[in-house]
């Protein structure tokens, strides 16, 4: 079962010169996966959270593409917040990971790429739910 230690930033390549940067990112090689969908979240109102949900088998990939976010990870014995603010560096969030983004800078842009398709019965959205499938406690 994956714990929060399991959830890793991974840096990304980042091509600079005089006109900016660039950076890319490439699944099964920089993504630790097939990359089969891609979503991102903007416009964030103030005070608001996203997320609050694991999944069974889906696995995601956030990168900050401008702000910046806490990511609350709990795999149901242990937590971790990782704060997201540089647009080469992604966070790699395995199945069965609670996981709940917030703490929002104004403008905040934030792309997620994930394992699979959308399907609803990927996912715990029930915190007790997600504590009875991990062992609650471990």
């Amino acid at each position: 079962m994956p714990t929060v230690d399991d959830c890793q930033l991974v840096t990304l390549p980042k091509i600079s010169d005089h006109r900016g940067n660039l950076t890319f990112a490439e699944g099964d090689r920089h993504i630790p996966f097939p990359v089969a969908r891609a979503f991102w979240i903007y416009d964030i109102p103030s005070g608001v959270s996203r997320g609050a949900h694991a999944h069974r088998a889906l696995q995601q990939f956030l990168v900050c593409l401008s702000g910046g976010l806490d990511v609350q990870l709990d795999d149901g014995t242990r937590q971790r917040t990782v704060h997201l603010n540089r647009p080469w560096i992604g966070l790699h969030i395995p199945p069965m990971i609670w996981a709940s983004e917030g703490n929002f800078d104004t403008n905040t842009a934030y792309v997620v790429f994930a394992s699979a398709a959308y399907d609803e019965s990927d996912y715990f959205r029930d915190y007790a739910d997600f504590l009875a499938a991990v062992g609650g406690g471990r």
